[in-house]
């Protein structure tokens, strides 16, 4: 189920909202809606496989079982690190069955073939991969490792947990909550009008960022990214629009899920800090999706030793941690290199100093040479392939000559409906204020545009074809 559907916004969410409201707020009754609140979750996660819920369930049971092994009273040191390991090893070991199966034994397969293997290739099962599992592995993962490390409070018991896992409205796309995070709130959380207008308020800006600005950029996209040889100025302009597409696809989901959060009394993480307003790559990895960018740097990058044990040591650490990144993000060679790629450029920032790459330019054009970098990167993450991204990469530095198609394509995605929607998407994204921000300032004026605008983008949504969110494929 997605948020940006009718059965959602129209069935599901009504229902749910109301039955939760309907329930006694006592101690007694917040047991109760957290009990109601993951059962309609996994509803919400199983309406259309609901075998993936079993998924869930082992993640929850097994690091559930791990975080008690580790407080129990007279633990050894022992049993508490066997514990983590076997929260570790069932959650990557399932992370790592469904999403790169297919991945390493394809790449088994090739290796075999090129080595004079011939036909004699091993048969490859066709598995389905669990929306949001990457995410959710991730979550529960880190409450056994927080717990291990004496970082969070053990969770009182399995119903709590399963809340906590379970919890609809960042289960699929995140952000990644951690559970020290939330912990306070399963066990007493408040429930106000304000809080309640502002979660309302957050999740219509969202909505309206995915169905009006995201999904007009990403038709451009996909109609330049689908092309064999777009002009130089068209490849630009593709770009340009997934770079819009993804933030507002991405931002706008997370955006709807702390709203939705507010409303049943829940404070989710702020998970983008306006991220093309960055003037370097390190400052852009601090402003987009903050809850991977911080799990990586607490769970790997600083265990791995961080920048504790010399420059080369440094360097090679945000190697692997942006090789992981990359992966982390699905089984495929562009992804990868688009990890490297982005610490490639951390590499650059910490080697020369962000003053000797951008020679002491103005903050408005460092801004403008990260933006390009990104730019140059998204490439690699929207392309199906390396040739693909290669091939692009040559149409955006003009080294590839134009076609009579390139030409015509170019008149279809610079028409006049495009521009403006361009136009809307930057003036949105380099505007001062965030969604964040201006929710806290509500007026009655603000309440009619948020009423009109959220009708402009429930119409729109009836109008499109089916558009997923871009983050359900991780």
């Amino acid at each position: 189920m997605v948020f940006s559907s009718h059965f959602f916004l129209f069935y599901f969410f009504p229902i749910v909202l109301a039955g939760y409201y309907l329930l006694p707020f006592t101690w007694r009754g917040l047991y109760l809606r957290n009990a109601f609140l993951t059962v309609a979750s996994y509803v919400f996660y199983g309406w259309h496989e609901p075998w993936f819920v079993i998924l869930m369930w082992v993640s929850t049971a097994v690091d559930f079982t791990a975080g008690k092994i580790i407080t129990r009273s007279g633990a050894t040191p022992a049993q508490k690190n066997g514990a983590l390991i076997m929260s570790c090893v069932a959650n990557l070991g399932m992370l790592g069955f469904f999403k790169y199966y297919m991945f390493v034994m394809g790449g088994i397969n090739t290796l075999v073939s090129l080595f004079g293997g011939g036909s004699a290739t091993f048969a490859v099962m066709q598995v389905t991969l669990p929306i949001g599992i990457s995410f959710y592995t991730f979550q529960t993962m880190s409450y056994t490792i927080d717990v291990w490390r004496g970082e969070a409070p053990p969770v009182k018991n399995l119903a709590t947990f399963s809340c906590f896992v379970a919890l609809f409205p960042q289960l699929i796309a995140g952000p990644i909550v951690r559970y020290v995070d939330v912990a306070e709130q399963l066990d007493h959380r408040k429930h106000t009008i304000d809080i309640f207008a502002s979660g309302v308020s957050l999740f219509i800006l969202g909505f309206a960022k995915k169905i009006l600005l995201a999904n007009s950029a990403g038709q451009v996209a996909d109609t330049v990214f689908g092309a064999d040889a777009p002009t130089t100025l068209t490849a630009w302009w593709g770009v340009l629009a997934y770079h819009f597409q993804i933030y507002f696809d991405f931002c706008g989901y997370s955006d709807m899920a702390v709203g939705l959060g507010r409303m049943f009394g829940f404070e989710f993480l702020k998970n983008f800090n306006a991220p093309y307003h960055s003037v370097s790559i390190t400052d852009f990895w601090r402003r987009w999706h903050i809850s991977l960018s911080t799990w990586i740097r607490d769970y790997l990058y600083i265990p791995l030793g961080g920048n504790r044990k010399g420059i080369r040591r440094t360097y090679i650490n945000l190697m692997i941690s942006f090789f992981l990144c990359g992966l982390w993000h699905g089984a495929k060679m562009t992804f990868i290199c688009w990890g490297l790629f982005q610490a490639l450029f951390l590499i650059i920032e910490r080697l020369r100093g962000k003053k000797s790459i951008y020679g002491g330019l103005p903050p408005f054009i460092t801004v403008i040479v990260t933006n390009v970098v990104v730019l140059f990167g998204w490439v690699l993450f929207r392309a199906p392939d390396l040739p693909q991204a290669l091939r692009y990469w040559r149409a955006m530095t003009g080294t590839v000559g134009s076609t009579t198609a390139a030409l015509l394509l170019q008149s279809e995605v610079f028409n006049l409906n495009n521009v403006v929607a361009m136009a809307i998407c930057a003036l949105v994204v380099w505007q001062p204020v965030q969604a964040f921000e201006w929710v806290k300032r509500r007026t009655a004026v603000s309440y009619v545009l948020l009423a009109l605008l959220f009708l402009l983008a429930v119409s729109s949504m009836f109008t499109q074809s089916f558009n997923p969110f871009l983050y359900f494929q991780f």
